[in-house]
């Protein structure tokens, strides 16, 4: 092993902030794109839990957790300080994105799958989440100020995966700042730089 090895799947939104925080600390990885379905002997091995991303260090230590590599990536190099504005008030928005939120929006995608309420019902609980930071965003242009921060990337791709539930309904809402914000995101050369795809990686014998 020559490279750190990050397990990922391009459309999870925990794996693209892991990426997106790797790539901008300038690390370099080798990416091993899974399936869900047949996941690599490896991946099982150094992580049971077996979700991605997980990230294998040279010395052998994992890091299962997507904040846990964005955290050492970070702490790797930071050229446009986006730690200086982890404070208390970020990890509690990361926080909500990852917890309540996030469980609107499975409800919300995923509909069908929970028939307790109906699919409006759970787009309006995660609305309460997108009226927070449109709030915040009439007042500075990211989440923590005025440039880029651990929040914004870290709670951008459930937003991106959430407005495109149904993209017409979205364009629609009120939420100017918002998706201004998101397209931004979007649009960047970052983001772009890391959904390039990638051949499942397989470690099963021939």
């Amino acid at each position: 092993m020559t490279l750190p090895i990050l397990y990922s799947y391009r459309r999870c939104p925990y794996a693209m902030r892991a990426r997106m925080a790797l790539k901008y600390a300038g690390i370099a990885i080798e990416i091993r794109e899974i399936s869900l379905r047949d996941k690599p002997a490896h991946l099982l091995e150094v992580s049971p839990k077996a979700t991605v991303p997980v990230l294998v260090l040279l010395d052998g230590a994992v890091l299962e957790q997507s904040l846990d590599i964005m955290h050492w990536a970070l702490q790797q190099h930071d050229m446009d300080g986006w730690l200086l504005a982890d404070s208390e008030q970020t990890q509690q928005l990361i926080a909500e994105n990852d917890t309540s939120f996030k469980q609107a929006l499975d409800r919300y995608k995923y509909a069908i799958r929970f028939p307790e309420q109906s699919m409006e019902d759970y787009r309006s609980q995660g609305e309460a989440f997108l009226a927070k930071l449109e709030q915040r965003l009439t007042q500075t242009n990211f989440l923590m100020g005025e440039q880029v921060s651990l929040a914004d990337i870290a709670i951008f791709p459930f937003i991106r995966q959430f407005s495109a539930v149904d993209a017409d309904w979205f364009a629609s809402t009120p939420y100017v700042r918002l998706k201004a914000w998101l397209s931004l995101l979007v649009e960047s050369e970052l983001f772009n730089s890391i959904m390039g795809k990638y051949s499942v990686y397989s470690d099963a014998p021939n």
